[in-house]
């Protein structure tokens, strides 16, 4: 069964012209394709400055390695048009994050944009910004959001309001050429994806639970087992906490 690639509960808005600004939370262990899959897109959308946030103004490593640096802490940003939330091992460590939970519930509060890609979707789910919000994330948590108070779609990418959800990993690049488009017009988008010559044509038909050799879905699995029940205890918690606040 094919994931639909794009799912949007609202009409697209009218372009806008005016100058853009972009904040990409960055942190340690996170999947840094989270943050420059998305970043090779936006950084090229006319008139538009992106910026990355760091709890402090120090380099930050992947989750393979790779450093980061920040371009502002989250104590001296202010608001910006779009927040990019991405996901990774990282995430979980900031589940209790309040300085990062206010962030994002700053911008939705403002009614910004918060776009959160693979499993930044449960850091905004903990910030308390999807409830009622219709929201994908990675294959492996989907069947936590709920928890959250989300309505969990199966798609690559997501639009409900101000708040946009990307699937896992690669499909930030998906949803960032949605919000190009939303934002700047499709061809502007399609320009970026010209430049960037996106045209995928995966070498194997592996790239979701239902289409991966079954050994290849059970070696992943039993690596991502310990994280997997870490977010689904933490998911369980937080559910409980809100039912018991009712």
């Amino acid at each position: 069964m094919s994931i639909p690639l794009f799912v949007s509960e609202r009409s697209k808005p009218e372009p806008s012209v005016r100058p853009l600004s972009v904040g990409c939370l960055i942190f340690e262990q996170m999947d840094q394709i989270d943050f420059t899959g998305p970043f090779e897109v936006l950084s090229r959308m006319p008139d538009t400055t992106v910026q990355a946030i760091g709890k402090e103004l120090l380099p930050v490593r992947d989750v393979q390695g790779l450093r980061l640096s920040p371009d502002v802490s989250i104590a001296e940003a202010g608001l910006f048009d779009v927040l990019l939330v991405p996901g990774g091992y990282g995430q979980q460590a900031l589940m209790h994050d309040e300085e990062v939970l206010e962030l994002i519930r700053k911008h939705v509060a403002s009614e910004r944009l918060l776009f959160s890609v693979c499993t930044g979707a449960l850091l905004c789910g903990a910030a308390g910004a999807l409830l009622g919000r219709r929201v994908t994330t990675h294959w492996s948590a989907r069947h936590l959001m709920p928890n959250y108070g989300a309505v969990l779609v199966d798609a690559r990418v997501v639009v409900d309001g101000n708040c946009i959800s990307a699937a896992g990993v690669t499909a930030g690049l998906d949803a960032a050429l949605v919000l190009v488009s939303r934002l700047r017009g499709d061809a502007a988008a399609q320009e970026i994806q010209l430049a960037i010559e996106y045209a995928p044509n995966p070498i194997f038909d592996c790239g979701t639970p239902e289409t991966a050799p079954a050994q290849v879905l059970e070696s992943f699995q039993n690596k991502y087992k310990p994280i997997g029940t870490a977010r689904e205890k933490e998911a369980m918690r937080y559910a409980a906490i809100q039912h018991a606040a009712q």
